[in-house]
């Protein structure tokens, strides 16, 4: 099953009414907590429809159980007027642009269409999906497409309290996924204190800089945190398994008399990558 291209988990405040404002926390997570019933309802009835021929849609079934309740005549056939309205002004968008557009599905729920528009070849340039946060999680947590999430210099700038817990969002919200990282390593050093003291002199500060004491502290801090499998190189070390041609090729280019240096910048940068789910993919035999 492919995916849309960005779901966005933000909320939208009404689903079926005119945007208000609350006038207390309390009053906003209730009513909330009624508009997040509306996408369970409306999925609810769609499935069942589906389920006795009003419409075709092979997906919905992944994201909705059928209900043991039999939906009144009137219902159904009420979804089905609105589903094939709908869906009808979409592909009619869509025909007159030849696909150069985008879709902003606002309260998007459990919808299926983006999946009905790729089986159609009409699948626009991009295609977002906004909801409540908790609605989003919970239907990318069903579609159960692999997914690599890449950081790069990002985690050491957070505290180590803020890392763990996208880590563990990460691990919590898909069941087949890759996590690459790469950032500092073996900073306790005396190298290490000096490439932190000459960040703070450029008012940067490495917030999460204890986690990248080593290879270990950085693999553990996966495990942790919900990752199955967890590795971890040094970059002097992943350097030495380059290609040799391709590292013949770059060390032509220009003369460099401070190796020395390079492989002390390079021992303290690392490559760490984590697995969760995708035994018959075979992630976790990923490996540089």
């Amino acid at each position: 099953m492919g995916h849309p291209g960005t779901s966005t988990p933000m909320a939208t405040r009404q689903r079926e009414s005119s945007f208000t404002s609350c006038s207390s926390t309390s009053s906003c997570d209730a009513d909330d907590e009624g508009v997040r019933g509306t996408c369970e309802d409306a999925s609810l009835c769609k499935r069942f429809a589906v389920s006795i021929g009003y419409w075709h849609d092979p997906y919905i079934q992944h994201f909705v159980r059928l209900s043991k309740e039999r939906k009144a005549p009137e219902i159904n056939r009420g979804y089905f007027a609105r589903v094939h309205g709908v869906s009808q002004l979409i592909k009619a968008f869509l025909r007159k642009t030849e696909c150069h557009c985008q879709i902003i599905n606002l309260g998007a729920g459990m919808d299926t269409t983006f999946w009905r528009l790729k089986d159609e070849d009409l699948l626009p340039s991009k295609y977002f999906e906004v909801d409540f946060p908790m609605i989003v999680t919970r239907k990318l947590h069903s579609i159960k497409l692999p997914t690599l999430l890449i950081a790069e210099c990002v985690l050491v700038y957070m505290t180590p309290e803020q890392s763990a817990n996208l880590l563990k969002w990460a691990a919590n919200s898909f069941e087949v996924a890759m996590f690459i990282n790469y950032e500092q390593v073996n900073m306790g050093d005396r190298f290490g204190q000096i490439m932190i003291e000459n960040l703070r002199r450029r008012q940067c500060d490495l917030a999460g800089v204890e986690t990248c004491k080593s290879l270990e502290s950085q693999k553990e801090r996966l495990l942790s945190n919900g990752w199955e499998t967890a590795s971890a190189v040094d970059m002097m070390e992943l350097y030495s398994r380059l290609p040799r041609a391709e590292v013949s090729r770059i060390e032509s280019l220009e003369f460099l008399d401070e190796m020395e240096l390079l492989e002390q910048l390079m021992q303290h940068y690392c490559l760490c990558w984590a697995t969760k789910g995708g035994n018959e993919l075979g992630l976790k035999e990923i490996t540089y």
